[in-house]
């Protein structure tokens, strides 16, 4: 509290406030200890010091020690001119413990004014990020130099402020109203996350779950194979009542992720999303689904699938941006998770599709389809298309032929029981069974473990 700036340059000496422009403290949350520090805009529009950042460095290297989240609240000009060289050096400590205390405690970044330059990856190195609508601003450069240097007229809410980040660079993985609901919604948050890597996941008394519920699964999945459906209502009966937290919301909507709760106990959900670009899988989809496995696994949070993917998105756009090396990402996650994984195909699997999303030969624990589920090379108009295109051509009625052929293909192919012959799927399930066998096999895996060849660490295509 007594801290003050150490700067004499620009009269700076005849200015000195204490604190300095960051508050530091510690706290609870649910009778869970957490450490936080605010920037203060009132102070030098909460400029970067060295001062500051000596605070939050000490901040954070005591949320290390004890093993307990941080929670940085980010309300600043950047860093403070008057200190040159000095403040940049601030910065480089606080990125520096920002990477060491990655997959060791949680890391929240709450965006509740300006975040501007350098400052930025700080927030953008932690694990979650919460913006509010119209007070929250992140940006490399500010509007001003993008006019100077590209010519483009932009505001700062367009370039930086929440919705563009929530919606459009993925940057934020929540935007809320305003600061009351990002506070609220980061206590929400870490309701599900453990302390540390070291800890156990959480658990709460959970609500009495509906059997009825379960029951209307069995009717969910719509007899056209190509008509959508929302994956959300799977994922709500399934999980415990009112416990699904969405992360990423609003960004790369193929792909659902967030955390919720099985018998009480934390878990994370990833799900396509046919409804959304029929829950194809693309370059957006795979970054977002790769972080969310690896916060996972890194804290010992177990992952539930909800698989129904046609593959990955074709066209010129999704290769020459690298659909495949963003796409091994996920693969990578997936592949890298040592927690317990738990995979339902609730209808298409197809491709190398199927091999990503957590697949038996990804090492998923348990793998289950519904009965109407559709695991093949490809679906089967484009593989009677290749494998009987000489056929049909020849045919008097190519139409027909082609129809008669693709029933043929799904029948003997595009099921799940060839799979579940060669053990890649451990069972074929009524979707009403979903939740209970999912609930067993947990704890069955309450004491897995599993680990991965010793390393300094992988090489993921970044």
């Amino acid at each position: 509290m007594l801290v003050q700036h150490r700067c004499h340059d620009f009269n700076m000496h005849k200015d000195r406030i204490l604190t300095d422009g960051v508050i530091t403290g510690h706290g609870t949350i649910d009778n869970r200890r957490v450490i936080v520090f605010s920037q203060d805009f009132t102070v030098y529009g909460g400029s970067l010091s060295e001062a500051c950042s000596e605070k939050i460095c000490k901040a954070m290297d005591m949320a290390m020690k004890i093993g307990v989240p941080i929670i940085g609240i980010n309300d600043s000009g950047g860093a403070r001119i008057q200190e040159g060289v000095v403040s940049l050096g601030g910065y480089a400590e606080i990125f520096l413990r920002n990477t060491m205390a990655s997959g060791v405690i949680p890391q929240i970044s709450a965006i509740l004014g300006p975040c501007a330059g350098g400052a930025v990856y700080s927030p953008a190195i932690t694990d979650f990020i919460f913006m509010a609508k119209n007070t929250s601003h992140m940006f490399v450069t500010g509007p001003s130099v993008v006019k100077t240097v590209t010519h483009e007229e932009v505001s700062m809410e367009d370039l930086g402020g929440a919705h563009a980040h929530s919606t459009k660079s993925g940057v934020a993985h929540f935007a809320f109203n305003n600061e009351i609901e990002v506070l609220q919604n980061i206590r929400k948050l870490l309701s599900y996350l453990p302390l540390n890597n070291l800890d156990d996941v959480p658990t709460i008394e959970c609500a009495a779950h509906s059997v009825n519920q379960n029951q209307d699964l069995n009717d969910i999945i719509p007899k056209d194979p190509n008509k959508p459906y929302d994956m959300h209502k799977i994922i709500q009966p399934i999980v415990d009542q009112d416990s699904f937290f969405e992360v990423h919301a609003d960004d790369a909507c193929n792909l659902i992720v967030g955390f919720a709760r099985m018998e009480g106990r934390s878990v994370g959900i990833v799900a396509n999303q046919p409804a959304n670009l029929a829950g194809v899988l693309d370059i957006d989809s795979s970054i977002k689904g790769a972080r969310f496995i690896r916060f996972c696994d890194a804290f010992n949070i177990p992952i539930i699938t909800f698989e129904d993917v046609p593959g990955f998105l074709p066209g010129t756009n999704q290769e020459w941006q690298g659909i495949i090396k963003h796409g091994a990402k996920l693969l990578y996650a997936y592949a890298e998770a040592t927690v317990p994984k738990l995979t339902i195909i609730t209808r298409k699997a197809y491709g190398g599709a199927y091999d990503v999303m957590s697949s038996k030969h990804l090492r998923g624990d348990f793998n289950f389809a519904w009965p109407d589920a559709e695991i093949a090379v490809m679906g089967p108009m484009g593989a009677v298309e290749i494998i009987f295109k000489s056929e049909i051509s020849n045919s008097k009625n190519p139409k027909k032929k082609m129809e008669e052929l693709m029933l043929e293909y799904r029948e003997k192919f595009a099921n799940p029981y060839i799979a579940a012959e060669r053990g890649y799927i451990d069972d074929v399930i009524m979707p009403n069974e979903t939740r209970s066998l999912l609930n067993k096999c947990l704890s069955i895996l309450k004491t897995k473990v599993d680990g991965n060849p010793k390393k300094k660490h992988g090489n993921i295509p970044l």
